[in-house]
Parts: structure tokens; C-alpha cells; sequence
């Protein structure tokens, strides 16, 4: 089968294809791929299979949890994007982070777009995500999410739409490094030939970010350790990896420990301060004194230090309350609100069960919607109208009427395709795309972000736990 559409398949968006003639940001990559042999394919792909594996990247990509051994697929034809394209995608990421974090601002302080009647109180105030314990805490420089991941996905040219915010821990960004390094590593020459920005500077980047947001207290160059919860964590790979490339201190909370104002690492030298810790951990577990009082992740005392200005948390505590599917549908109204702008990238349509109306029509059109659970992740606990069955379909509209609070449905958009390997060649699948934003004393993206692929044949679903893979992402160089 070629790299076109298949007769009588709905009208995806082709990023490589218009008709029959090649995009241009893919004109570089046409006869790469029709040229190379199945048994070189075959052999790459191996091979590529066999790096992942040596390097250790074997866990479930955005914390899905699943078998932590477990290769997730790589997809050695690249997502390519061209220089206007990507600079659309910029623009529109980073005045999405700025104005989450405006948000984040507002809600532990005075609340102004609640009191303005823009978000309703109960959404924020009653939300799970909601730590009334860091009310009125200021973090350093005023940034709360420090790492915001925004998922898209592409309908047509110029239309990319934002799927949902992730301002706690976006996972997945070792991917995108990888991918990057494996496909330099196995096809050298097409990096001659093509023009394309470089990642590689987000390891030194995000550390320049996390230096940047060390709180007043701190009158050295700032120390930054990255805490995990450990290696038994879906994710203990990136956390690692991370540290590496930053050359910063991997820690448990076992490794720090609270003394007067500040948090001390235990090193061989005698202790040591720490004055940003990028915590890989959920609220819930990072200080049993303040949350949960049976954490053996946490460190005790940690808040009290955060609360006086010892030290940067990354991100803030209590900013998951931005990335709540329901506070999803306002984050165009508050771009509106705290920026004074229009939206440079649109939401998808949304409507929340929770309003009767929107409930109403969910539930009269479930066969064509896609419904999610509001706190739910990783492609669980979500109904895909289309191809569900009647019974399926039944029995989800029980759930959404004994709990329609928890659940917001979305139309099933015509998720771009990206030329992909498959078993006859090369075919088109579904992709989507999560950039990095760093928000510090600059906002600032690297050109690329982590693209995954639904590698079954007509599935929308691109998550890895659901047989998703992952692709290298190019932005073309101006």
C-alpha cells in the first residue's frame, strides 16, 4: 500500500501528501523512503529496537503505568514540520503556559477571573487538584508549572487543535531526545540533507529555567536536585536520564532532609543545600507533614521550608488544578482575561456533563463523541462513540448519569495522519504531538516535542498503553 489514502477512508489530513503530490516539508524524505530495501528496513529497525533497549528506555511514556519492561514501539519515519508551521505552534504553547500560570496566580491569591464570573468557583475550589494548603503562597518569580506539555493534534494545514494542558509532571520529554539521538546515530545523511533545529538543547535549557526560578533565600549559584519516587516508578528512566544530561543530583526523599530554614542533601562530604527540587513525585506524597501523613516518598518539613522562601518547588504544589479537564474548556477565556489576546491555538469543542444541557446532548449522541473521565489519563476510563458497540455505548451512559460531574465529551476529530513503517511498507496512521514548554524567567520551547503514533491500522488512540509508538519530531531550520 503507498503513503497516500486508502479508497474510501475517511478524509484524514495527509501531512505528507497533498493528493498525489508531496508537501513540501516532507519533499526531503520521499525518496529516502521508497529507496530503502525491506531488508535494511528491517535491519535499522533492529537496531534502533537495540539501542532503546541498551540505552534503558523501556517505561511507559506520559506515566501510564504497564509493564515497566516494556519496549515502547519506535517509528523510524520522522513528523516533519516546516518553519512557519512550528512558528504558529510557539507562539500559540507559550501563551497558553503564560497564561496557565497567570491562572495558577490568581486561584491561590485574590481569584479574580472567579470573581469576574469567567470560571466558576466550584470547579476550582471544590477540585481534588485544589491544595488549600499553599493558599497564598507566593512561588519564586511568580511561576507555578515550570514544565507545561500541551497535547495537539492536527486537523488540516493550518488547523491544530489542543487536546489538554499538563502542568504537574508532562512525562515523555526523554523520548523526544532519544528519538532524536537514535535517528542521527542510524541516518546521518539525512541530517545533511535537511536543515533541521535542534533539540538537544533542552537538557541545559530546562536546567537554566529551574537556576532561574531559585528562591530569594539563595545567595550562591542555586543547587537543583531532581526527586524521584524511585525505580520502581514508570518513569525512574527519564528521571535518570534527565539528571545526567543536566548534571544535576538525583535524590530520594531518604537523601534530604529538613534543618531550620533550608532542605539538606546527605552527601559524602557532609550535607549540602538544595535550593530548586524538580519533584518527579505527586502532591500527595512529597511532605507527610502537610499531606499525606503515610508518605515514605515525602520529606517531612519540606512545605514549611517552601513556605518561607528556602526553596523552589518544580512544579508548585496545587498546580494540577490547571490541568483539570474541566478547567480545560476556560483556558481560552483566560487567555482572554489575563493576557488581553485572542487564542493563537483553539481548544476542542468540549461540553461538560456536568451542565444538564451538555449532559443531555452527550448522552442523545454518544456514537459520535469521544467521552473522558475529567481526572482520568492514559486513554483509560474514556468511551470512543465510534467504535463502540451498542452495548458499550449503553453502559457508558449509565456511568455518565450516576456521575455526569466526572465526565466531558469531545467530537472525534479527524486526527492528521503521518506516513508511517508497517508491516507492507509504508502507510498512513494517527498522530499527535506534546512540545515542552519551560516557563522560568523566560518562556521558552525547544523546535520539536514528542509525536506518538497509533500504530493499529484506523485507531485513534496513541497512547503507548494502548499499542501507541513514538516518532522523532522535525522542525525545518529558517
Amino acid at each position: 500500500m503507498g503513503m497516500g489514502q486508502k479508497a474510501g477512508s475517511p478524509q484524514y489530513f495527509n501531512e505528507m501528501y497533498d493528493g498525489a503530490a508531496v508537501r513540501p516539508p516532507y519533499q526531503g524524505l520521499e525518496a529516502w523512503a521508497r529507496d530503502m530495501p525491506v531488508d535494511l528496513r528491517t535491519l535499522k529497525q533492529g537496531e534502533a529496537e537495540a539501542l532503546f533497549r541498551r540505552i534503558g528506555i523501556t517505561f511507559a511514556v506520559y506515566g501510564e503505568g504497564g509493564d515497566p519492561d516494556r519496549l515502547i514501539p519506535f517509528d523510524m519515519f520522522p513528523r516533519v514540520f516546516a518553519a512557519d508551521e512550528w512558528r504558529k505552534l510557539d507562539r500559540g504553547v507559550k501563551q497558553r503556559a503564560r497564561a496557565l500560570n497567570a491562572f495558577l496566580a490568581d486561584v491561590y491569591g485574590r481569584g479574580e477571573i472567579i470573581r469576574a464570573g469567567r470560571v466558576p468557583a466550584h470547579l476550582v475550589y471544590r477540585n481534588e487538584a485544589y491544595e488549600k494548603a499553599v493558599v497564598g503562597i507566593k512561588p519564586p518569580k511568580g511561576v507555578y508549572s515550570h514544565i507545561v506539555g500541551i497535547d495537539l493534534v492536527r486537523t488540516g494545514p493550518g488547523e491544530f487543535f489542543v487536546l489538554e494542558d499538563n502542568c504537574r509532571t508532562p512525562s515523555g520529554v526523554s523520548y523526544m531526545l532519544e528519538n532524536r539521538e537514535i535517528m542521527m546515530r542510524m541516518f546521518p545523511q539525512l541530517f545533511r540533507e535537511n536543515r533541521i533545529a535542534p533539540v538537544e538543547t533542552y537538557p541545559a535549557l530546562l536546567r537554566r529555567t529551574l537556576s532561574s526560578v531559585a528562591p530569594a533565600k539563595c545567595d550562591t549559584p542555586p543547587r537543583v536536585v531532581i526527586l524521584t519516587p524511585g525505580h520502581y516508578n514508570s518513569a525512574y528512566y527519564e528521571h535518570s536520564f534527565l539528571a545526567d544530561m543536566m548534571g544535576v543530583e538525583l535524590v530520594e526523599a531518604q537523601d534530604l532532609f529538613v534543618e531550620g530554614d533550608f532542605v539538606w542533601m546527605r552527601t559524602t562530604e557532609g550535607p549540602q543545600r538544595v535550593d530548586v527540587i524538580y519533584r518527579r513525585i505527586d502532591d500527595a506524597f512529597i511532605d507527610p507533614l502537610c499531606f499525606r501523613p503515610d508518605s515514605m516518598l515525602g520529606v517531612p518539613g519540606l512545605m514549611n521550608v517552601y513556605r518561607s522562601g528556602g526553596v523552589a518547588l518544580a512544579s508548585a504544589p496545587g498546580a494540577g488544578v490547571a490541568d483539570d479537564k474541566a478547567i480545560y474548556t476556560f483556558v481560552p477565556e483566560m487567555i482572554r482575561f489575563y493576557l488581553g489576546e485572542e487564542p493563537v491555538l483553539q481548544n476542542v469543542p468540549t461540553w461538560q456533563c456536568a451542565r444538564p444541557d451538555d449532559c443531555a446532548h452527550v448522552i442523545a449522541n454518544l456514537a459520535d463523541l469521544v467521552v473522558k473521565e475529567v481526572h482520568g489519563s492514559g486513554g483509560y476510563g474514556m468511551l470512543v462513540g465510534p467504535r463502540s458497540t451498542k452495548e458499550q455505548i449503553a453502559a457508558f451512559a449509565d456511568k455518565i448519569r450516576e456521575k455526569p460531574w466526572n465526565y466531558i465529551a469531545q467530537p472525534t476529530l479527524a486526527l492528521s495522519t503521518c506516513p508511517t513503517f508497517v508491516e507492507e511498507g509504508v502507510a498512513p496512521r494517527h498522530v499527535d504531538l506534546r512540545p515542552y514548554c519551560l516557563v522560568g524567567e523566560e518562556v521558552q520551547l525547544v523546535p520539536g516535542g514528542l509525536t506518538r503514533v497509533a500504530l493499529t491500522e484506523g485507531s485513534l488512540v496513541v497512547n503507548s498503553s494502548q499499542g501507541g509508538g513514538v516518532k522523532d519530531t522535525w522542525v525545518l531550520a529558517e
